[in-house]
């Protein structure tokens, strides 16, 4: 069930990006700017339906790969890492229930939740990749999968504090912070690393489900991922092992 449920992920995952690399090809969409203009703004025209059906397949597909990481032990549902998967697809399908909005005529509701959805998606995921690889990495079978799985959501996370900076600075520069960076360009970044994010994860659990760990590393793993710091090692202790252990002198030493 398990190698099924990660193949099913993968797919979904990789489907997402495709059906929204479609939009920026099929006409009207092609007409976007993909410098300036966010992903999102292809949920406001007729084809929506695409770029809804791909946000949705990703959001499925990231789903059964936490289910499939649990399953191998990767994860927990109730760990922290294991919550920021299901806060990101939680995330996605928030994002295409509350669509996109055009400021310009006014302030909305539903488009605040479409911001917010999209904050706690780009972050969660990311976090939850890093928490679930940190527990791992001293781990000498998945050690490579979890640099991997790291490496992808530091990159997700440096490139989500561009726009995040640009946020910061603008009661200091005056630039409003989607004109002071090309926003189509960090986005269309940004949701590439989360996606290789959640297809390093998806491998994780296909491969996983043909090698899975002993339940003493997932015990380990689990206290790991809630407490990064669990398990490790007191340097004063590894000091106190280190000093030379009293002389204990033989009452008989010196006689003849």
């Amino acid at each position: 069930m398990t190698k099924p449920l990660a193949l099913f992920g993968l797919a979904g995952i990789a489907s997402g990006p495709i059906a929204v690399g479609l939009l920026h090809v099929m006409p009207p969409t092609d007409r976007i700017d993909p410098v300036r203009r966010t992903i999102s703004e292809y949920a406001l025209h007729e084809t929506a339906w695409l770029f809804n059906a791909g946000v949705l397949a990703l959001a499925a597909g990231s789903l059964a790969v936490l289910a499939a990481l649990a399953r191998v032990g990767v994860t927990r549902l109730n760990s922290l890492g294991g919550l920021g998967l299901l806060l990101w697809c939680v995330g996605l399908a928030a994002i295409v229930y509350f669509p996109k909005h055009n400021w310009a005529v006014g302030p909305s509701g539903h488009g605040t939740v479409h911001r917010a959805a999209s904050l706690v998606a780009f972050v969660s995921l990311p976090l939850g990749a890093l928490l679930i690889a940190w527990a791992w990495r001293r781990d000498g079978a998945w050690r490579g999968r979890a640099l991997f799985t790291a490496g992808f959501a530091v990159l997700a996370l440096l490139l989500f504090g561009i726009i995040a900076g640009a946020v910061a600075l603008q009661p200091f520069t005056g630039v409003r912070w989607w004109q002071a960076i090309p926003l189509g360009v960090v986005e269309r970044a940004l949701a590439t690393a989360e996606i290789c994010v959640a297809l390093t994860l998806g491998w994780w659990a296909l491969t996983g489900a043909m090698s899975p760990p002993a339940d003493g590393d997932i015990d380990a793993q689990a206290a790991q991922e809630n407490d990064p710091h669990h398990g490790e090692k007191d340097p004063q202790h590894d000091l106190a092992a280190l000093r030379p252990l009293p002389v204990v002198h033989d009452a008989t030493e010196g006689r003849p």
